[in-house]
């Protein structure tokens, strides 16, 4: 296990904004370019994460890529939610065409809004949603911790998948603080996963 900082600090009081990114069919769908390898190993911890969350009635947001690329058909079903995760009523949704989750200028005016939350990210997109949206809030000041084992992303070269998440996870540690689960439980002392 590595250790990383979160450049931003970390206060037990801030309430935990769980924030799912790209739970979408998509990266799911087996013979698709954007099949997640260990998809139903970080399907179960993301369950168990939203579970917990909705559990203690903490606040959970949903990204939604909606991209124009002809390898991303927006009017596909394979942009829909992933059945087991879809947000239930009172939880926030946001679709994004680019990237960072701040495309979505419903988004960027919500976090603008907020003050004193830390946000945990956990879902697909490592390298795409993830990264941009924890670089761009890093710029806002915004807090954002990745929760390490409860994100998955596409091998987008030749190569190992755990080198390449190793890698962009490490870029990401600039940007933000990077914790499993087992650490997200202890730095809120109330989480029980």
């Amino acid at each position: 296990m590595m250790s990383y900082r979160d450049p931003l600090g970390e206060s037990a009081t801030d309430p935990p904004v769980l924030v799912c990114a790209d739970l979408q069919c998509e990266y799911l769908a087996e013979g698709r370019k954007h099949l997640i390898a260990d998809g139903d190993l970080i399907m179960s911890r993301c369950r168990q994460l939203i579970a917990l969350w909705r559990g203690n009635l903490w606040p959970v947001l949903h990204l939604k890529r909606i991209a124009q690329a002809a390898w991303f058909n927006p009017a596909s079903n394979l942009t829909n939610w992933l059945p087991e995760v879809r947000p239930t009523p009172g939880e926030l949704t946001f679709e994004h065409p680019l990237p960072s989750a701040y495309s979505s200028a419903r988004f960027a005016e919500y976090m603008s809004n907020m003050r004193g939350i830390r946000c945990v990210l956990l879902g697909f997109s490592l390298d795409e949603t993830i990264l941009s949206t924890v670089v761009e809030g890093f710029h806002r000041s915004h807090r954002y911790q990745v929760i390490e084992d409860a994100v998955a992303c596409r091998l987008a070269c030749d190569g190992d998948v755990a080198a390449y998440k190793l890698v962009v996870t490490r870029v990401i540690s600039n940007f933000a603080g990077v914790l499993d689960r087992a650490d997200l439980t202890r730095s809120c002392g109330r989480l029980a996963v």
